[in-house]
């Protein structure tokens, strides 16, 4: 089993340096993108059926029975499902069942022998019983699905540290087997945490496009929608703005007086055509025609304002003390205001609540 066919090593390895080249490309949308994810993607495909051809893996063998060196091709069906989720184009429905396909293949070879951890096997059993809504935390529980995905982030977190931890050297795991075969353990036990993610993000985008409409079959035109053409459904309504000038004026089109004069339907007189052209760059907003003083004044005029002291302004002048006249006559008056409260208590007119 330690023996495997040249062919699969130098397969892998193409397939290998594709995808690390695609991991440090940034047009994810250009043509050669796609070109060269789709030549990895057929690499990796081409390792399955070689391994499948020399019967690599054996569901009869342990874990243990697995040559170190042999560890890494766990994972090739984990390099296709992760490569088709980012192909752009074609039938995005089709190629997510592939890689929920190859996801699931995974996780079948990893539970048979034994890899997956206890929380990872109760996400896979969890994830057979539905695949269709499947998540990785709870959706009824915020505060627990919220603990669930820090728990997860802190997982992922630290082994991506004990993975570049254990890639600082690479000449002594060629010496060292066992640190060798914890480092694949390592990348497989990630690589797996990040297939429960994806399954959990496949069953998100299956079920948003189950909600859309099916494709026009080959040849046949897809049927305009009402409101595409006018802004108007069936029952009339309109939520466009800016409806169409046959629209305007309850729909009315034509011409605008009939032949013996009479107006067909609204219209405006205008004196010039300047006018109509100055209107089109004014401001949507009415603009001041005076400024505050012209206002003033205008009311002025129109006896809108009184000018002048004293009580007509409605500005009481103050007291001359040396007015002995003018302050007993004031002393007077609030006197008798005094006494006219004594014999007036307050509410004393309201005759209605009186019992």
């Amino acid at each position: 089993m330690t023996e495997q066919p040249q062919s699969l090593r130098s397969v892998f390895t193409d397939g290998e340096t594709k995808r690390k080249e695609l991991e440090s490309s940034w047009d994810t949308n250009s043509a050669t993108f796609q070109e060269n994810l789709t030549a990895a993607i057929t690499a990796y495909e081409e390792c399955l059926r070689i391994a499948d051809r020399v019967s690599l893996f054996s569901p009869n063998e342990t874990l243990e029975d697995i040559a170190s060196g042999d560890l890494q091709y766990l994972l090739l069906n984990y390099y296709v499902a992760e490569l088709l989720q980012r192909v752009n184009g074609g039938d995005r429905k089709a190629l997510l069942l592939r890689a929920r396909a190859a996801y699931e293949r995974l996780l079948k070879m990893l539970d048979q022998y034994d890899i997956l951890s206890p929380s990872d096997t109760n996400l896979y059993e969890k994830y057979r019983d539905d695949p269709g809504s499947f998540s990785t935390a709870s959706k009824t529980d915020p505060s627990a699905r919220r603990e669930t995905k820090i728990s997860r982030f802190r997982e992922e977190k630290d082994l991506k540290k004990k993975l570049e931890y254990l890639r600082q050297t690479p000449t002594a795991l060629q010496n060292d087997e066992a640190a060798l075969r914890d480092l694949l353990m390592t990348n497989i036990t990630l690589c797996t945490h990040r297939a429960f993610q994806s399954l959990e993000s496949i069953a998100q985008e299956l079920q948003i496009l189950s909600l859309a409409p099916p494709p026009p079959l080959p040849g046949q035109q897809q049927p305009i929608d009402d409101r595409q053409r006018n802004g108007r459904n069936q029952n009339g309504y309109s939520d466009r703005l800016d409806a169409p000038l046959s629209q305007l004026s309850g729909g009315l089109s034509g011409p605008i007086l009939s032949k013996d004069g009479k107006p067909l339907r609204p219209f405006t007189l205008l004196d010039t055509r300047q006018t109509v052209q100055d209107g089109v760059f004014r401001p949507d907003h009415s603009l001041p025609t005076m400024t505050i003083d012209e206002y003033l004044e205008e009311e002025k005029k129109r006896g809108g304002m009184i000018s002048g002291g004293g009580e007509q302004s409605g500005i009481r002048p103050e007291p001359d003390e040396d007015n002995i006249e003018k302050a007993d006559e004031e002393t007077l008056k609030a006197r008798a205001w005094d006494e006219f409260k004594e014999d007036n208590p307050k509410g004393s007119g309201n005759t209605l609540n009186r019992g």
